[in-house]
């Protein structure tokens, strides 16, 4: 492969087009399974550098394959490609044309940064050892999310390893980070409907008011994290939404709980759900009133291999400087790349794109997102330099 020099120059090169890909996908945005437009014309800028091309992977997913001229491994770079539900409220030329519809998580450039990387094998497959195998993923917002699909559908057959970034607004422009083992949690959700005897507000004794059921299962729920998880083993349990009762006078037969439950670790996980269960039904019980509970297992936490997160602080020292590798603390966010990760070894990374002189302020899924479009620049050329890190060190 090219020198550090030249892969530089030829990514920076292709910067241009990073940003012309990038925000045209801003401004034509599609949803979570519904990725059709998007999909084909991503289809179209690989047929046009001469890629091999299979489309409806997973629903919406493509594969590119890059095969080079010597032999080697078969190294899997991910970006996903869906928009949110969300009003754009930027004021700029690329803003969403499509009403409700945004990319405000940044896989508009994630998608423009692999597309970087397709040119950049395509233009150096002589050299190439191996296969380069970039998947662009549908549905990474909603569960279940286009990871499994795609790996459903073959897209790690043969992959030796596989690495993923994201352009991460807390983190300013110029950084990167990410960390060894348990990174990103795991997103589980939740359904509670209780069921009791509605009545007249003046005459609660011929009730079962389940507004005052709800509510003790607020509180008691609230003590899972406090005082049944390891405080070593971070958890978080939110519950999100309260429905219950219609007028002043009326004791409400019916109150729905909804939520999100979050782990870093598998045990962990499953001991909320249990406690959970527990609890529920025995505060029901206590009250006399009915319920119907639904837990909803969602991504697994992602966990970066202990070994690849060790070539990330190499590889990303040796790209930026060690001043611009940053340690990371693990996020209660969650990502399923994780889904990758627990069938092949590899990386998840986080690449800064905060700047505030750009208008690059606002926290992700925020209606005035954006991204320091020279963070595009940094992901092509992480994703590219822990591809070759590891091409290097492979063995047959």
């Amino acid at each position: 492969m090219k020198t550090s020099g030249e892969t530089i120059e030829l990514l920076q090169r292709l910067y241009p087009d990073m940003v012309r890909w990038r925000r045209y996908l801003h401004q034509y945005p599609e949803l979570s399974f519904k990725e059709s437009e998007t999909s084909k014309w991503i289809a179209k800028q690989l047929r046009a550098m001469g890629c091999k091309v299979r489309e409806g992977v997973g629903g919406y997913g493509i594969i590119a394959a890059i095969t080079g001229e010597l032999p080697g491994p078969v190294i899997a770079l991910r970006a996903d490609i869906d928009a949110l539900p969300i009003q754009d409220e930027k004021q700029c030329e690329y803003a969403s044309s499509v009403p409700g519809v945004m990319h405000a998580c940044g896989h508009d450039g994630h998608t423009a940064a692999l597309l970087a990387a397709a040119s950049y094998y395509m233009q150096n497959k002589g050299s190439l050892a191996g296969e380069r195998r970039l998947l662009f993923q549908p549905a990474e917002e909603v569960t279940p999310g286009g990871a499994l699909q795609m790996i459903r559908d073959g897209a790690l057959e043969g992959v030796d390893a596989i690495y993923g970034v994201h352009l991460w607004s807390p983190l300013p422009y110029g950084q990167v980070s990410t960390k060894p083992g348990a990174f990103m949690a795991s997103a589980d959700e939740f359904t509670l409907d209780i069921i009791g005897v509605g009545g007249h507000g003046g005459l609660p004794h011929h009730t079962v008011d389940t507004i005052v059921v709800g509510s003790a299962l607020v509180q008691a729920l609230q003590s899972i994290v406090s005082r049944s998880v390891n405080p070593l083993e971070p958890a978080v349990l939110t519950i999100g939404s309260f429905q219950a009762g219609s007028a002043n006078n009326v004791i409400a037969e019916r109150c729905q709980l909804k939520g999100t439950v979050r782990a870093f670790d598998e045990a962990t996980r499953k001991l909320v759900q249990d406690r959970m269960t527990a609890i529920i039904h025995s505060v029901c019980e206590m009250y006399g009133a009915k319920y119907d509970f639904d837990f909803r297992l969602g991504y697994p936490p992602v966990v970066n291999d202990e070994h690849e997160a060790e070539r990330f602080n190499e590889v990303a020292a040796a790209l930026f400087g060690a001043e611009a590798v940053v340690a990371a603390n693990p996020v209660m966010a969650a990502e399923d790349f994780a889904y990758y990760l627990k069938e092949r070894p590899g990386c998840f990374m986080f690449v800064g794109a905060r700047n505030e002189e750009a208008g690059a302020a606002y926290a992700h899924h925020h209606p005035k997102f954006d991204i320091d479009e020279r963070a595009m620049l940094h992901s092509a050329r992480l994703l590219i330099g822990m591809a070759e890190s590891f091409a290097a060190q492979w063995k047959a």
